[in-house]
């Protein structure tokens, strides 16, 4: 399913409080208790959140050799033409507002993107963040930076004969999870879900309904506990019917 701009938008502000276990919750009340929720070894870079909409690439291992003269700077050509014909990435110039990109990397130890081509996307076109089934590098400059990026691993090698393009925009598996181009995908410090796109309203519903019982009582208890009230509780609180509440347990 495509999305135009404005209902992009308004999904985005149907979701813009949830977090990836209100979401979660969501899914489960459609019946995916097990679809959506990527592992835990899916972590984010730094404390963030980021949603958007799918945009997948997959990568495989490179299956031939270094030429044997390719020392210094023959090395250098060929890296660059290995970029161009192995190893290139059509999908940054076909980025677009909102897009979360979710790269099925093969699980490799290769830092397929780093501090400057993270930055391409979000800085020029709007997008939103990544999801990396594999590794990443340059990972103190992506932290300041503030790339908003879930990967598996922190590696430091270059792309040049380890990973191949091989395609984009198409169902991909990303740390065990089936991913369509237009899925969306939530995620934050407890990890990253996927939803599919024709459940993404159902699933907002059913997520706002467990989320507002939730905030309510938490703010509450941020007032009992002389707590700073904060964004995660900026709603409506009938203080006195919570008070019965808790004094009924």
């Amino acid at each position: 399913m495509e999305f135009t701009l404005s209902q992009k938008e308004e999904i985005l502000n149907l979701y813009d409080k949830m977090r990836v276990t209100d979401v979660r919750d969501g899914m489960d009340w459609m019946g995916y208790h097990h679809y959506g929720s990527m592992s835990e070894k899916m972590r984010p870079l730094w404390p963030t959140k980021a949603m958007g909409f799918a945009k997948t690439s997959r990568y495989i291992p490179y299956d031939r050799p270094v030429p044997r003269d390719a020392i210094g700077d023959a090395y250098t050509e060929w890296v660059a033409w290995y970029y161009k014909e192995i190893c290139p990435y059509p999908w940054i110039d076909e980025a677009e507002r909102y897009d979360m990109f979710v790269i099925d990397q093969s699980n490799l130890s290769v830092g397929l993107m780093g501090s400057n081509n993270t930055l391409i996307p979000l800085a020029l076109r709007g997008s939103t963040g990544y999801i990396i089934d594999g590794g990443l590098r340059d990972t103190d400059e992506v932290i300041a930076q503030r790339v908003p990026v879930w990967a598996k691993k922190r590696v430091q090698p270059m792309d040049q004969a380890r990973i191949q393009y091989e395609s984009h925009n198409c169902k991909i598996n990303c740390d065990g999870v089936c991913v369509n181009p237009g899925d969306f995908v939530v995620a934050d410090g407890d990890g990253v879900i996927v939803v599919p796109s024709d459940l993404v309203y159902d699933v907002a519903k059913y997520a706002a309904q467990e989320m507002n019982k939730d905030k309510p009582e938490r703010k509450y208890l941020y007032i009992k506990a002389g707590l700073p009230l904060d964004d995660t509780v900026d709603v409506p609180l009938d203080f006195e019917e919570y008070d019965k509440r808790f004094t009924k347990r």
